[in-house]
């Protein structure tokens, strides 16, 4: 399983309305095989910044699977028009975990 960490600032004042562009997006990105979880988080200091979090099965589920797929486009043109900036996208592995009591 990897982890991919897109990176979002938004436009000023559409904060809300990102949030609910993104709940219409991830129904897009859940069809898609390779898929596992995803979750939006939001910055506390800088309110304009997002942090959205997608487990995929694999690298290629999201590189090629969704990047290369309908999918991607349609999500894009759902979230897209709210971006202040190109998005920051990494995939990161996990090495550490531990458990909650």
């Amino acid at each position: 399983m990897i982890t991919e960490i897109a990176d979002f600032r938004v436009l000023t004042d559409m904060q809300e309305q990102f949030a609910d562009a993104v709940r219409e997006g991830l129904a897009i990105i859940a069809d898609t095989p390779g898929f596992l979880r995803a979750r939006l988080t939001r910055s506390i200091e800088t309110p304009t910044r997002y942090v959205l979090l997608i487990d995929w099965e694999t690298v290629e589920a999201h590189t090629v699977t969704f990047r290369e797929s309908e999918r991607f486009d349609r999500w894009r043109a759902v979230v897209g028009p709210f971006f202040d900036g190109a998005p920051h996208v990494e995939h990161f592995s996990e090495l550490v975990s531990h458990p909650t009591s």
